[in-house]
């Protein structure tokens, strides 16, 4: 019985070698249809080594099978007579029913109960399981986002226009920051849009305009009340509003890429100390250099630097340039400066026939070394700050409103009630928090 037994387990060794092997010679004939003419002659000679050694550990198996006695009872004795083989199959599966159920089995020496610990699966057994209790991969579709109605009226509108502006080349920062912000739009419909938005502001402009002439707005209660000044006193409040709105539409609006440029190049500076570490333990393994942009994709743990790596493979794939030119391309349309760096380094490591992991690792180094710095900066930040705000929100309001009452009570020159006092306070300390607010957002 206890040869039986080691015969078993070296036969469930020898399988899962094999198994092993197959995996890998199925991951290779994978790889060897994307591989290059170079990498292939590498892998045909793995792919040979590998059968051979799948034709030697398989040559073992029928000395181990024919060694193996599946006709022997559970508790052998010299006096048995010999088990007939038409029997075996019938009495196995009255066997197994029996020993899932716990019951107890009658044989020759007497009753036996199979417990849960006997029918503890095997390691092999355990693989079989898990391989067929996997669910298929679930294929991402990305869906294709429909042209907005609002850039397509501004296209209707104004494209004429917008087109005359791009061939002079007057707005070329714009267009650099759209490219390098991935925001998705052409030059051509961002100035449209531009164009309709700051329309739309002139004409909201026209209405609000027109509600101040006529109208005032005042601290006490009721706060909007009818302009009684003469038209030549109030002329230009309406004026101011319906040239401020349409003005500062147009800047937002300018400087708007220039912003998420901005944003997009913190979160890549971010991401790439830690990613040039993940690259520097890829290039290890002395794979194209390609390759280890697509792992990076895959692994999806950097969002910001997958959107520029995914240009670069797109410029590969599908416009047909040459690694050195690829990445030459993403360097010079990168919002990072780090990135292009990075991305100019390698082109020339490249090119000079450098150590590629050589020069991951101490481009990596150098990367911490800054983010480190870069963090004591924000926490140092992040305390003034603070102190600024609890100086700025909390006390100088109290302060400002205790003087405003007491100069109240004492009659130096304030007619204002107690509730307009706290309205006013109220608009300070909203306005402050909003202005604090959007600091801390363009900061990020």
């Amino acid at each position: 019985m206890r040869k039986n037994l080691e015969d078993f387990n070296n036969l469930r060794r020898i399988i899962l070698r094999e198994k092993k092997m197959l995996d890998e010679l199925t991951s290779l004939t994978n790889y060897l249809q994307k591989a290059e003419v170079e990498e292939r002659k590498m892998i045909y000679s793995q792919i040979t080594l590998l059968k051979k050694a799948f034709k030697k550990t398989n040559s073992g198996i029928p000395a181990h099978l024919q060694r193996i006695n599946l006709m022997q009872p559970l508790n052998p004795k010299p006096s048995e007579t010999k088990i007939d083989t038409k029997s075996v199959a019938p009495k196995k599966k009255e066997v197994l029913k029996k020993r899932l159920f716990g019951l107890k089995m009658k044989s020759s020496t007497g009753s036996k109960k199979y417990t849960l610990k006997d029918l503890k699966p095997t390691h092999l057994e355990k693989k079989t399981l898990k391989r067929m209790k996997k669910k298929r991969e679930k294929v991402e579709v990305e869906k294709e986002k429909k042209p907005s109605k609002y850039v397509a009226l501004a296209n209707r509108w104004f494209s004429e226009i917008s087109e005359k502006i791009v061939d002079k080349r007057t707005f070329q920062d714009l267009e650099r920051d759209l490219i390098k912000a991935n925001l998705q739009f052409t030059p051509r419909s961002y100035i449209s849009v531009i164009i309709l938005t700051t329309c739309f502001a002139f004409c909201i402009g026209i209405i609000i305009g027109l509600f101040f002439l006529f109208f005032n707005i005042g601290a006490a209660l009721p706060i909007i009340t009818r302009a009684t000044e003469g038209l030549a006193s109030r002329w230009w409040k309406p004026l101011i509003v319906v040239v401020l709105a349409p003005a500062l539409t147009f800047i937002m609006m300018y400087i708007y890429p220039n912003l998420e440029k901005s944003s997009a190049s913190i979160k890549i500076e971010e991401e790439l100390p830690f990613a040039t570490i993940h690259m520097s333990a890829i290039s290890g393994s002395m794979i194209d250099p390609s390759k280890i942009f697509d792992i990076i994709i895959s692994t999806k743990e950097y969002p910001a630097l997958e959107k520029e790596f995914k240009k670069l493979i797109n410029e590969i794939n599908l416009f047909g340039y040459d690694l050195v030119s690829a990445l030459r391309n993403s360097a010079y349309n990168s919002p990072s400066k780090k990135l292009s760096e990075l991305l100019n380094g390698l082109a020339t490591t490249i090119n000079s026939g450098g150590f590629l992991p050589e020069f991951f690792e101490k481009r990596s180094q150098t990367l911490l070394f800054e983010n480190s710095l870069n963090q004591e900066k924000k926490t140092k930040a992040a305390e003034t700050f603070m102190d600024i705000y609890i100086s700025m929100v909390i006390a100088a309001p109290m302060i400002l409103m205790i003087l405003l009452v007491m100069m109240k009570i004492s009659g130096l020159g304030i007619s204002m009630s107690t509730s307009t006092i706290t309205i006013i306070m109220v608009l300070v300390v909203t306005t402050i928090n909003i202005v604090f607010l959007t600091f801390l957002q363009l900061k990020r």
